[in-house]
């Protein structure tokens, strides 16, 4: 049973089920709402976007293991009590879960290839894998470059979606979502997506405050290390408040509509915490405290990915 945790352990299972919630919430709230697919989407087409969803959610843990493959030194310097790999988990068997979870989330996306002849979702997943190698490997120990990848690769999980949506084809069916529903679409898949990339970055970037000491200790270049904890807040801050604007911009956008609910969710889930967060950030000094914004800033995560909801009863 230990065994059996740790590997739960290892792969993250918070994250893994916050990917798998992220995309299901907005394939069921916004992606089929928004596009009418209702009527279209057939038993095999509701089966390839759940094999859609095991593909990045191994994907997704293949990435954690062989980050904490790579970060053993680091790892005892940072978070000794969190450690797995190497005291629960042998090396040789975090190695062959990673190929096992990366070549089976492969294989799947090129499944769904294979059923309704969208190719992009197979290939993303081998630009995913690769990407999250070198990551590990090299740039997460450089200015940035790791942070920004990380990002991108949180918010093309919304942006896969998009695409095994927004195109598909299986057998001598055919659906192609019209001109201007898909307009909708692409405005809601880009909102959500810069949400995560934006929210992510943040997050990234506070990680790195939290983590200065043992980054240091290995030679890793983050931006605390390389440009200081001060410039590192403001560079976050800077990008929570780009974040609560566009927040703002959107609850300007619904209250047009009289869309009361979606209102006061966003004002005070998400607009009223951000302003707060942003304080909380500049007060911040020590590595509790960026231990601290770190899961307040998934709370923040989680708040936006389940306004979806709401998209589909009141948008």
């Amino acid at each position: 049973m230990s065994a059996f945790l740790s590997f739960f352990k290892l792969i993250r299972w918070p994250n893994i089920l916050f990917i798998a919630l992220t995309q299901c919430l907005f394939y069921y709230c916004i992606a089929v709402p928004v596009t009418e697919l209702v009527q279209h989407v057939s038993r095999e087409q509701s089966i390839l976007f759940y094999i859609l969803c095991i593909s990045s959610v191994l994907i997704a843990a293949a990435g954690y293991i062989i980050n904490d493959y790579f970060d053993l030194n680091i790892d005892l310097v940072n978070k000794p009590d969190r450690m797995v790999v190497d005291r629960q988990i042998s090396r040789r068997w975090a190695i062959f879960f990673h190929f096992v979870f990366s070549m089976t989330g492969i294989l799947l996306g090129f499944y769904i290839g294979l059923q309704n002849g969208n190719w992009l979702i197979g290939l993303s997943n081998i630009f995913a894998v690769l990407l999250l190698w070198f990551y590990s490997t090299v740039y997460k120990k450089r200015l940035l470059t790791g942070n920004l990848l990380i990002s991108l690769l949180t918010a093309w999980t919304i942006g896969v979606v998009y695409v095994h949506v927004a195109y598909y084809h299986s057998g001598d069916r055919f659906h192609q979502v019209p001109v201007e529903l898909s307009q909708k679409f692409i405005r809601l898949t880009l909102l959500y997506a810069s949400f995560a990339f934006i929210i992510t970055l943040v997050r990234e970037i506070v990680k790195d405050l939290e983590d200065m000491e043992g980054d240091r200790k290995y030679g890793c270049r983050t931006m605390p290390i390389i440009w200081g904890v001060d410039f590192s807040k403001i560079f976050a801050q800077v990008w929570l408040l780009i974040l609560t604007v566009l927040l703002i911009i959107v609850l300007l956008y619904i209250l047009q509509y009289r869309m009361w609910v979606p209102a006061v969710y966003n004002l005070f889930i998400l607009i009223l915490p951000s302003l707060l967060l942003l304080q909380r950030m500049r007060r911040s000094g020590t590595v509790a405290d960026f231990a601290r914004l770190s899961n307040w800033i998934k709370s923040l995560m989680l708040a936006g990915i389940l306004s979806m909801v709401l998209f589909k009863f009141f948008g």
